[in-house]
């Protein structure tokens, strides 16, 4: 049950969101081995002067973005990991031209007993699988 958190410096159409929010939820099923259809995608575009870099507006002709995808706590590999933040940073700089060095995609792992979705947390999903396999 992954929720992605993107914030970008480039206004897209609504069309072009519904393309990135497609990708990116084909890459973390892919890659992270996680279900589409409880996969949330949230993208933000604030195409300001509110980006800065080294204390300086970002440069003109790149697009800052940052990424925040938040997981159950050791449901993936390091390899795994890493491989997602590769592809979506290649899927970010696809959709929105050259990125800035400093664009970031930060994992956070959650423990599975601290969130949840459909008003159950992932550990109980977790027990109610295990209870449900054949002895």
């Amino acid at each position: 049950m992954p929720y992605l958190h993107l914030q970008l410096g480039q206004t897209l159409s609504a069309a072009r969101k519904r393309n990135l929010a497609r990708h990116s939820t084909d890459l973390i099923a892919a890659i992270l081995h996680k279900r589409a259809e409880v996969t949330a995608v949230r993208i933000d575009c604030t195409a300001d002067d509110g980006w800065h870099i080294a204390g300086e507006p970002v440069a003109a002709g790149l697009t800052p973005a940052h990424g925040t995808l938040y997981i159950t706590a050791g449901t993936n590999t390091p390899a795994e990991k890493a491989e997602i933040i590769v592809a979506l940073h290649r899927l970010l700089a696809d959709t929105c031209g050259p990125l800035p060095e400093a664009s970031y995609l930060v994992i956070h792992e959650i423990p599975a007993g601290n969130w949840g979705y459909e008003g159950r947390t992932q550990a109980a999903r977790q027990v109610a699988r295990q209870q449900a396999q054949p002895a």
